[in-house]
């Protein structure tokens, strides 16, 4: 046996069962759990963190003043969590769970139980101030969901120390705003071996009261900014979080956009235009009022639509967050996106722009020949994203937008040719060319000869 596995004398035949439940976990041996993430987290207790399962010692609860400290860090998540909190004691408590919020250190930094099971609770340690650090209690719900950074269920025996055989556990990350690992949510009780399926409710409710502390928090962070919620109609994909600055350039995601745009700081620093992910009409963020507007939107050059929910941002002139308005702003969506009524999926691949805003988009084409005229601008005036309009466009005039824009300077060149006798260099700066060269090359690849041979032949 591993010195890591030395046992006390005098061991019970539980803690006996315990500890040859553990020894299958070293490297040379297959894992015992059906859940990798707990037999990897058996080998960090044996290998890296040397945890004797058989200690008895009770857990370590931190002093008020530590406490305290470990409060005061992320006392605003505490405040977007309290909701979130009662209404999933509201769920479990019937089971005798207890609720608890913990840093990402494993610190129970805030709780729901039964108070007058509170001596209970504290003796095994699932109560305000427990410490649930992987390294310090082996495997548990909170301490491996902080290492594995996802949802976790440690059920009775999973635990790596004898002493929480009893306890069921089930534990959801947090992230913050920006992605990174805010703490867990947690569910816990004193139970007895058997069939985990209670407990998988459980953990299903504490996944999504998480996931709602998750979009309180990125709405409070965001909240001068367009949040776009997002789920694939077809459900093949979780829901995600983006924020958008006026001009519609992403400014924040959530983990989950994160992974799933390959986003990380660096791009959302450079300011990544919400076009290269979704199609959409511009006319959707110039609405104010504070209501919430729910829209089909497309991946660009992919045929499947997303629901989404646009919230338009809070007005910076009111800087209190207590006000009702602010409130509103910052409840949770994402748990409505797969049923709430939405807009019919635009037909992307047919029509295009009206007539009317297809004769105003030309017109100002004829008006600006000669001035750099770009695709933003022309998206602009047709209140739609580039991607879109250019498509729209071209189902309505029969090429894109910079092939139509070419051909009219190029005819405008060929009436200059045959009515004036300026010279070329003016001629390719009054439509648009930046010099005679540009002219030239362009002018040959739609004739075949260059301008100077066009105008003798038509002498």
């Amino acid at each position: 046996m591993p010195p890591e596995l030395t046992t006390r004398s005098n061991p019970s035949p539980q803690e006996r069962h315990h500890v040859q439940m553990i020894e299958p976990v070293l490297p040379s041996t297959p894992p015992i759990s059906a859940v990798e993430e707990i037999s990897n987290s058996w080998r960090r207790c044996m290998a890296d963190y040397h945890v004797d399962p058989q200690d008895p010692a009770e857990p370590n609860v931190v002093t008020q003043n530590e406490l305290k400290a470990s409060k005061e860090p992320v006392a605003d998540i505490i405040v977007h969590a309290r909701e979130e909190i009662d209404r999933l004691y509201a769920i479990v408590r019937q089971q005798g769970y207890v609720v608890l919020l913990c840093n990402n250190t494993g610190v129970a930094i805030h709780h729901r139980g039964d108070e007058s099971r509170a001596d209970d609770f504290k003796r095994w340690g699932i109560w305000l101030g427990g410490v649930w650090s992987e390294q310090i209690e082996g495997t548990n719900g909170i301490g491996t969901c902080i290492t594995e950074q996802r949802p976790l269920l440690v059920h009775c025996s999973q635990h790596y120390r004898s002493r929480h055989s009893k306890l069921t556990c089930a534990g959801a990350p947090i992230f913050d705003a920006l992605g990174k690992l805010a703490g867990v949510l947690d569910v816990s009780a004193v139970a007895t071996e058997g069939p985990d399926r209670p407990q998988q409710l459980a953990l299903a409710a504490t996944i999504a009261s998480a996931r709602a502390v998750e979009e309180r928090l990125f709405r409070e962070h965001f909240r001068h900014a367009w949040i776009v919620a997002a789920l694939p109609s077809d459900d093949t994909a979780p829901s995600l979080l983006l924020a958008v600055d006026e001009d519609q350039r992403l400014i924040g995601a959530d983990r989950v956009a994160r992974g799933a745009f390959a986003l990380d700081d660096k791009t959302l620093a450079a300011g990544m235009p919400l076009s290269s992910l979704f199609d959409y009409s511009l006319s959707l963020f110039r609405r104010r009022g504070g209501q919430d507007i729910p829209v089909l939107l497309a991946r660009p050059g992919r045929n499947d639509h997303w629901r989404a929910l646009i919230t338009p941002p809070l007005a910076k002139s009111n800087l209190s967050r207590n006000w009702p308005e602010a409130v509103v702003h910052a409840q949770p969506r994402l748990s409505m996106l797969s049923f709430m009524p939405m807009p019919e999926a635009p037909d992307l691949n047919r029509g295009g722009l009206s007539p009317a805003l297809k004769n105003r988009v030309c017109e100002f084409i004829e008006s600006h020949i000669g001035e750099k005229i770009s695709l933003d601008s022309l998206s602009a005036m047709a209140g739609l994203s580039p991607h879109h309009f250019a498509r729209a466009f071209q189902q309505s005039v029969g090429v894109p937008p910079h092939r139509y824009l070419l051909r009219r300077r190029l005819e405008h060149v060929g009436q200059m040719l045959r009515d004036t006798q300026l010279p070329l260099s003016h001629i390719a700066l009054a439509v648009g060319f930046s010099d005679q060269s540009h002219l030239n090359r362009h002018f040959r690849r739609l004739t075949g000869m260059s301008p100077s041979l066009a105008r003798g032949l038509e002498r």
